[in-house]
């Protein structure tokens, strides 16, 4: 069946196909921003991608203006079917799970075969049918964006005119990434900048030390597990958060519990100095894998007063 595509009053600048934009990108900060210039959306885990619609013709460019097409077939099919001749859809690529998070991980394992998960989450419109929309407020442009996907498979991405605070802490209880905060009136800006700003959760877990690595000589970190049962599963290696002292401290403690096999139920392929799963370290990390590994891991010290069970 023939798709009819929309027709819109011309709105912003007229202006000749732009192709590749370089994306806007949101700066980190400790705090979330408030009041009322601000409007708050969910920070997903997944691919930044750009989408152009011309003339029947859909190209997915990776946040370095990659042509992914290929890669994302099902993105591309479901872009095609966007209510513009022409368009460019700036947005991300991910595989939502049941309780509303997004996994990189998973989105990997995704793509090495032909995917049927992967979603496009569409969150901004630059470029219109012949006009230029960057100049126009964000809001304004987020409206046109959501009338051309209307019953499409691409996702909006709803923006929240929430506290900020509020938001973030509720993003957090649910495990997902954090939010990403931007200036509702707000023109499109290309690279880093101060209008679009990004605050990821943080998260603390007391897990399970089962061995630790050395680069030659020198400290390269620990491996942790987390209880399920009687078992102990592998939930991610720890780089960060050790200083010389903490370093030379674990080392000491964990060498009279070197064992030759590995502690984890389940054995990974990974070379380290395994021990006796006695010691627990209390670990500060963004979120968690679909398969349970830490990402971005802190280590935040021992738990002197917690046994192993």
């Amino acid at each position: 069946m023939a798709f009819q595509r929309g027709r819109s009053a011309a709105i912003g600048v007229k202006a000749s196909w732009p192709g590749f934009i370089e994306p806007a990108l949101a700066s980190a900060v400790d705090r979330v921003p408030a009041g009322a210039r601000w409007i708050h959306e969910i920070k997903f885990d997944g691919y930044r991608v750009q989408v152009h619609l011309r003339n029947g013709e859909v190209k997915v460019f990776t946040r370095r203006g990659n042509d992914w097409t290929s890669r994302f077939k099902k993105i591309a099919v479901d872009a095609g079917h966007v209510r513009a001749d022409l368009a460019i859809i700036d947005g991300e690529v991910v595989v939502p799970a049941e309780n509303g998070t997004t996994d990189f991980s998973v989105l990997q394992n995704e793509l090495k075969g032909r995917s049927k998960k992967i979603v496009l989450v569409a969150f901004d419109l630059l470029y219109l049918n012949g006009s230029d929309l960057r100049k126009l407020p964000l809001m304004e442009r987020k409206a046109q964006l959501q009338r051309i996907i209307k019953d499409t498979d691409v996702q909006f991405s709803e923006s929240f005119e929430t506290e900020g605070r509020e938001m973030y802490q509720h993003a957090c209880k649910l495990g997902l990434e954090g939010i990403v905060s931007k200036v509702r009136d707000s023109a499109y800006g290309s690279g880093r900048g101060n209008n679009w700003v990004k605050k990821t959760c943080q998260q603390r877990e007391t897990l399970t030390i089962a061995g630790f690595a050395l680069d030659g000589n020198k400290w390269d970190g620990i491996y942790v597990g987390r209880r399920k049962g009687k078992d102990l599963v592998y939930a991610g290696k720890v780089d960060h958060g050790f200083d010389s002292t903490s370093a030379a401290d674990l080392r000491k403690r964990l060498t009279p519990l070197i064992r030759e096999t590995q502690p984890y139920a389940k054995k990974i392929a990974r070379r380290g100095i395994w021990v006796e799963p006695k010691l627990l370290a209390e670990i500060e990390y963004r979120t968690k894998s679909a398969e349970g590994k830490v990402r971005h891991p802190f280590f935040k010290g021992l738990r002197e007063d917690l046994k192993e069970s």
